[in-house]
C-alpha cells in the first residue's frame, strides 16, 4: 500500500459521463474518486485502465444513460 494525502476538489463533469462513472464505480465496488484516480494513473502512463469485461460493461452504462460523447468530443465541449 502507499500512503497519500487527498484533496477534497469540485469536479464539473458532463451529467451522463457522470451517471456512466457512478454506475461503474458501483459495479467495481469502489468509490467514484478511486475510479477516477485509477484512470488518470492509467493515462498518464498511456496504459488502457479496463480490460473487455470492463468495457462490456460500460458499453452497456453508456447505452442506459445515454452517453453518446466518445474520445473525439473531449475538447470540443460546450456548455449550454
Amino acid at each position: 500500500m502507499v500512503t497519500v494525502q487527498r484533496t477534497q476538489t469540485g469536479l464539473r463533469v458532463e451529467r451522463n459521463t457522470l451517471k456512466v462513472l457512478k454506475g461503474l464505480a458501483e459495479y467495481l465496488d469502489m468509490s467514484l474518486g478511486d475510479l477516477v484516480e485509477g484512470i488518470v494513473l492509467h493515462a498518464f502512463e498511456g496504459k488502457s485502465p479496463f480490460g473487455p469485461e470492463t468495457l462490456a460493461k460500460i458499453g452497456q452504462l453508456k447505452e442506459v444513460y445515454g452517453l453518446t460523447l466518445t474520445a473525439v468530443d473531449a475538447h470540443r465541449l460546450e456548455e449550454r
